[in-house]
């Protein structure tokens, strides 16, 4: 099936127009692009001679690419990335850990670009049998790592110098907000809560874990870490009364799929902390917790202001 859709593509490009394709995007290479470009990835070196059709996988790396000024250029998106209004009308293609490669090489992909952790690895793989070239970048683990996430993905894309202003905006932004926090009057106790209704989840967050960096970074003090929890581990009415948080931060779709704070508050020891008693729950998108694009610094600003104000 790869090859025959690479035979298409082979097909269409030497015989339709030069500027489009039968879908409508433009094949033609991004204003002042520099390609090809080599650049370091998780899977090793990679050269990129064409990013006219690109695919993001995850919804920061959609982030970047539309903030560089590409979006004419994305043909297709995973979950992550339909969220944003630059998506609307673009094809999806499975989430970011469970994408479909076959979706993905029907809409002729140049370049794929994305987190180490998309997947699965064999869809990857199908991906990279077929040609497509594929920039895997390290995860974002803190806020910093936006900026040379957004300068590694601006590079493989052929728009460097948008990507050095890009970055240079976002660290900026990044500084300021962490100047704020670290001046910030109080020095709030976090816990952030992985909670999903509907699948009867609920976890509670700790060192490795995206929203564990940005609460440090804005001034708080995750008590998750603060207990030796890795990653994340199920909460409990002893976690929860030991962590002693004076807020619970959880991810907006969390916070819809039990109810709202209400629900929240029903969780395992959670109306037994401080948070709880004051009905303290704060709630932010997963994107912006995540911290890997360039609002990151703006998500950082909002976190600084929902836990000290």
């Amino acid at each position: 099936m790869a090859a025959a859709v690479l035979a298409v593509t082979a097909f269409a490009t030497a015989c339709g127009d030069d500027d489009k394709k039968s879908d409508g995007k433009s094949d033609k290479a991004p204003a002042g692009s520099v390609l090809p470009a080599t650049v370091d990835t998780t899977m090793g070196k990679v050269t990129v001679k064409d990013a006219s059709r690109i695919v993001p996988l995850g919804g920061d790396v959609a982030q970047t690419v539309y903030a560089l000024g590409l979006g004419s250029n994305v043909v297709g998106v995973d979950t992550s990335g339909a969220v944003l209004p630059e998506s609307k009308g673009k094809p999806t293609f499975g989430n970011s850990r469970g994408l479909n490669p076959e979706g993905i090489l029907a809409q002729r992909p140049t370049v794929a670009i994305g987190s180490a952790s998309v997947g699965p690895r064999t869809a990857i793989d199908q991906l990279k049998a077929a040609g497509v070239p594929i920039v895997l970048i390290p995860d974002s683990s803190k806020p910093e790592d936006a900026v040379t996430r957004i300068t590694t993905i601006a590079t493989a894309l052929g728009v460097p110098d948008k990507g050095r202003t890009l970055a240079d905006r976002t660290a900026g932004e990044i500084a300021t907000a962490k100047a704020k926090g670290a001046q910030a009057a109080t020095k709030p106790r976090v816990a952030f809560l992985y909670i999903r209704g509907q699948a009867n989840l609920y976890q509670i967050g700790g060192k490795g874990l995206g929203p564990d960096s940005m609460i440090t970074a804005a001034g708080g003090i995750d008590t998750g870490t603060e207990l030796g929890v890795q990653m994340s581990a199920a909460l409990t009415p002893e976690a929860m009364v030991s962590a002693k948080p004076d807020v619970i931060l959880v991810f907006q779709k969390g916070l819809e799929s039990v109810g709202g704070v209400d629900g929240v508050l029903k969780l395992p020891g959670v109306a037994q902390t401080p948070a709880g008693r004051n009905r303290k729950v704060v709630a932010m998108d997963d994107l912006e917790l995540g911290g890997g694009g360039p609002t990151a610094g703006v998500a950082l600003n909002k976190l600084v202001d929902l836990l000290h104000g």
